[in-house]
């Protein structure tokens, strides 16, 4: 029997990167909502009673971004300057160009559909290829799942994500109503021949109100937040709490800690069980494979595994930029493959289109939906084009 241990993290809606991370993907669906056509690659940045939006937007809509950042910032429950931030108080500066116009060369159309116009190729022999937009930036991206939980998540990142959201449903249900919006937590779990058998750690860290008994805080996050979200059959008396080890977490958000768009893609992700291609999600409109590759990639490695083809699949796609076709795709089913590799490839091929604008199409990416990806994963969450289940053969 190999025993080994496994930890990841996640933080609440509140944590300034994650905060961050919002008013990103808040901007974006302000664009895609007035302009579906819209290319946005936003970045924000919170510290000490200031937020700082900048990047590059192109589009035909006229958002009013102050008023977006405010309100994104009172939706998660920041309102005092003393502790973390105040939405009302804060300074919001605004720096935004349009993008690049040699960006835009390779992405407003392909080199294969400039090719194609060079050897006078006509539209009854076009590739999608020659059809397609081209890949907004070089780089690789990462889809993973696995069998071991519902929704094909690793069970370390699935517990992370559960306990980091019930902390946000907590305290805007005034079950605690001494919390504040910051926090995060992160889960070990052992397991035994690659099976999660039991939850070895808890770390809860969350911010909180002046003045609250620091015990009265454990008791009520092991019974309303642990114990409400992880199986007792997990748990057992020799799993290990830390609930704020610190002592005490007062001062949060922005004010505790700068926060930074596109910092948690660990989170963001797989927890690290898998791979990660290194671009970030939040901020970015569809033509960048970073978001919608890393989209594409996880549908395809999940209905590898729920079509039963894999007990656990990793895959790799890597693009050029202005290029639409896939430089490669790379697949890894850590030997619980039911058919070789090389045939997930050939279904893969034969079933999804992976340039741009195929991607695109296939999971519908023009649509003000990226808010609802931010906080707490943007796998594994029921309602998502990519998380979709569909017959592969």
């Amino acid at each position: 029997m190999i025993k080994k241990l496994f930890t990841s993290e996640s933080v609440t809606e509140g944590h300034p990167d994650k905060l961050c991370d919002y008013i990103s993907d808040c901007i974006l669906d302000a664009y895609l909502k007035e302009d579906p056509q819209s290319r946005v690659a936003c970045e924000t940045v919170a510290g000490k009673g200031l937020i700082l939006v900048t990047g590059e937007i192109t589009s035909k809509a006229n958002i009013d971004i102050e008023k977006v950042v405010r309100n994104t910032i009172k939706e998660i429950g920041y309102t005092d300057e003393n502790t973390d931030i105040s939405y009302e108080k804060c300074n919001v500066i605004i720096n935004i160009s349009k993008q690049s116009a040699d960006i835009a060369l390779g992405v407003d159309k392909s080199l294969e559909s400039k090719n194609a116009e060079n050897t006078n190729t006509t539209n009854q022999t076009e590739s999608s290829a020659e059809k397609s937009e081209g890949a907004g930036d070089q780089g690789m991206v990462f889809g993973f799942a696995t069998n071991e939980t519902e929704n094909y998540l690793p069970m370390p990142i699935y517990l992370a994500h559960k306990l980091s959201k019930k902390l946000t449903e907590v305290r805007k249900a005034n079950e605690i109503p001494y919390l504040r919006p910051d926090g995060k937590v992160q889960v070990t779990v052992e397991y035994e021949n690659d099976k999660p058998v039991r939850v070895d750690t808890v770390v809860v860290s969350t911010q909180h109100e002046d003045g609250i008994d620091l015990e009265i805080l454990k008791k009520d996050i092991k019974e309303k937040v642990i114990n409400t979200v992880i199986d007792s059959s997990l748990l057992d008396e020799n799993t290990k709490y830390f609930i704020n080890p610190t002592g005490r977490f007062v001062i949060g958000g922005p004010l505790g800690d700068t926060g930074l768009t596109g910092r948690k893609i660990i989170v963001d992700t797989y927890g690290g069980f898998s791979r990660h291609g290194g671009g970030a999600f939040s901020g970015k409109d569809s033509t960048k494979v970073d978001r919608s590759g890393s989209y594409m990639a996880r549908y395809i490695a999940k209905n590898i595994v729920a079509n039963g083809l894999a007990d656990k699949c990793e895959i790799q796609i890597s693009y050029a930029i202005g290029v639409a076709k896939p430089v490669s795709i790379f697949v890894d089913t850590f030997g619980t493959g039911k058919v070789s590799d090389d045939e997930i490839i050939s279904i893969i091929n034969k079933n999804f289109d992976l340039t741009p604008r195929g991607i695109i199409n296939c999971l519908d990416l023009q649509k003000p939906i990226y808010s609802k990806t931010t906080n707490y994963g943007h796998f594994g969450k029921e309602g998502l084009s990519w998380e979709q289940i569909i017959k592969l053969r």
